[in-house]
């Protein structure tokens, strides 16, 4: 039996010394070093060539080019510069990859290893377990397809396809993707993932679920550390009561804040009212909405939509107490009632629509304006109740037989009541005048009415005034067509603003609106990860002429204070 360990030894020495001097040594790569080769023996009939290593006291040892390997039982395959490791394998490259597995097949050529059965793969910063893994360290990529699972000292990510950038610490993982974390889970088809930063960079379908927020979106960035992130493809996020959609979608838990470029909807889930526009902020803990280029907003009142522009819309406060304003060049528009001002203020609490600052108001075929116009609506049935027009109050309708002559009354002011939505009664006092084409049933003209008085009331039908009472000293008569002159027929202040009204949805824009110019999104065709170039990730929407503030640098809320 001693002899037989002298015998042992001396063969132990001689294979690496064979190995060094190059007899049969590959020519594809350096040749593995045994380092403890421990018991020894060879099994020509089921393993031709290979010489077979097994532990004793210690296990066998072998290295290749700064990776070290043990295991319980070796079969090694010199001319072919290979071997199969069983049992209790342990690989360790350099100070900071481990890799742990009960079988492992390694080619010295290529440099690359194949580990099965409770694969363990890890470094500092995370372990990666899986049931086959695939090493290329001449790469330095570790690759699973049968499912995997990495744990960081923040996150559990698990995926059916996996693949590991050793030298950026970068994964890409694909196919039922999963990130839990205690603040927030994400799911994607495909995603790549940063052990340093923690972040993921999204290239398929994708959800982030966090406790105050939800992101859809199929390409995009998410820092999983301080929960940020953007999308630039097929974007959501449900962020509090609104839903926020658009071309690029940024959103950021610390400031609370969201913002959206390009192709804005921005529902509100509880008033079902919706923003559109191609640039919008939200402000969760304000619960406020602003919204610029080209922004719409848009509500249902008694199946009709009801439209409102202006070059800026903020909208703030609690669901139930929401103030919606349009600031410079207010529009607004419904089926049978649009307008325009300076600015449009409507506040829910109370159901008051105001348009302010040279206000126009056309309810049909029938034009008001005034200093100022209070539309109110019914707070329970949201419905059109009444319309204040004040100081300065005139209304003009364009005679619907002549198609010549209008119809004019003017006074202090005006007020107005609405059935069904529809303008039944005006009613105007103080000083008011009234010119008024009269006609009998066959429709002839049987003259012009030109009348002062204290008060008058206007009952309207069928988009037509069907009656008018004078009340208090009326002073007025009925003239002939040929016994008013033209320049009688106009009340004082008349100014008929018939080319600007209204028509349509689509008139509340103006020609720099139809003619705005989008920026382009970056990241949307091409990379969107710059990490690995040691760059922070760039803005989706900036373009030659700047960044288009898709992904603020810096506080939001001190920006609009300033």
């Amino acid at each position: 039996m001693s002899g037989l360990k002298h015998c042992f030894i001396i063969i132990v020495f001689l294979i690496p010394l064979a190995l060094s001097y190059g007899q049969d040594v590959p020519e594809k790569g350096r040749e593995i070093n045994i380092v403890y080769g421990a018991n020894f023996t060879k099994d020509e009939a089921r393993y031709p060539g290979a010489s077979i290593f097994s532990k004793d006291t210690r296990q066998v040892q072998f290295e290749h080019e700064g990776a070290d390997l043990w295991c319980d039982v070796a079969i090694f395959y010199q001319k072919e510069n290979r071997l199969r490791a069983i049992g209790n394998i342990r690989m360790k490259q350099g100070d900071s990859v481990q890799m742990v597995a009960k079988k492992l097949d390694y080619d010295g050529n290529t440099k690359l290893a194949k580990a099965r059965e409770n694969v363990v793969l890890r470094n500092a910063q995370m372990r990666l377990t899986t049931d086959t893994l695939y090493f290329n360290r001449e790469a330095q990529q570790a690759y699973y397809n049968t499912g995997g699972k990495v744990v960081d000292s923040a996150n559990t990510l698990t995926s059916r396809i996996g693949r590991y950038f050793m030298d950026i610490k970068k994964y890409q993982f694909q196919d039922s993707v999963f990130i839990r974390n205690p603040e927030y889970t994400v799911e994607s088809e495909r995603l790549d993932y940063y052990t340093n930063s923690r972040n993921v960079y999204m290239y398929g379908p994708s959800t982030i679920t966090g406790e105050t927020y939800k992101m859809y979106s199929e390409r995009g960035f998410y820092n999983t550390t301080i929960e940020r992130g953007y999308g630039v493809k097929n974007t959501r996020i449900d962020y509090n009561n609104r839903i926020i959609e658009g071309d690029s979608v940024y959103f950021d838990k610390g400031t609370e804040f969201a913002s959206a470029t390009n192709n804005i909807v921005v529902t509100d889930t509880l008033n079902k009212g919706v923003i559109r526009a191609h640039y919008a902020e939200v402000f969760k803990a304000r619960d406020s909405v602003f919204a610029t280029k080209r922004p719409v907003a848009i509500n249902l009142v008694e199946q009709d939509s009801v439209y409102i522009h202006g070059d800026t819309l903020m909208v703030t406060g609690k669901p139930e107490e929401r103030i919606l304003r349009a600031f410079r060049n207010a529009k607004f528009f419904k089926t049978d009632l649009s307008g325009k001002c300076d600015s449009i203020h409507y506040t829910q609490a109370d159901g008051v629509t105001q348009l302010i600052k040279n206000p126009i108001l056309w309810n049909l075929e029938n034009q008001m304006t005034g200093d100022s116009i209070h539309l109110i609506s019914n707070k329970e049935t949201n419905k059109l109740d009444s319309l204040k027009v004040m100081n300065n109050a005139f209304v003009i309708s364009l005679d619907s037989i002549s198609k010549k002559g209008y119809n004019q009354a003017k006074g202090k002011d005006l007020f107005g009541k609405f059935e069904e939505n529809a303008l039944r009664t005006v009613d105007l006092v103080k000083n008011t005048e009234v010119i008024y084409y009269m006609y009998n049933d066959a429709q002839e003209l049987i003259g012009i009415n030109k009348t002062i008085c204290s008060a008058i009331r206007m009952t309207l039908a069928n988009n037509d005034i069907e009656e008018i009472t004078f009340f208090t000293n009326p002073d007025g008569d009925i003239f002939p067509e040929s016994e008013l002159p033209e320049n009688s027929r106009k009340l004082r202040g008349f100014i008929w603003r018939g080319d600007e009204r209204i028509r349509t949805k689509d008139d509340i824009f103006d020609e720099d609106d139809r003619n705005l110019v989008l920026p382009v999104i970056q990241g949307v065709n091409n990379p969107i990860d710059t990490e690995s170039e040691e760059e922070l990730p760039e803005d989706p929407s900036r373009t030659s002429e700047g960044p288009v503030k898709a992904i603020p640098t810096s506080d939001p809320k001190n920006e609009r204070e300033q």
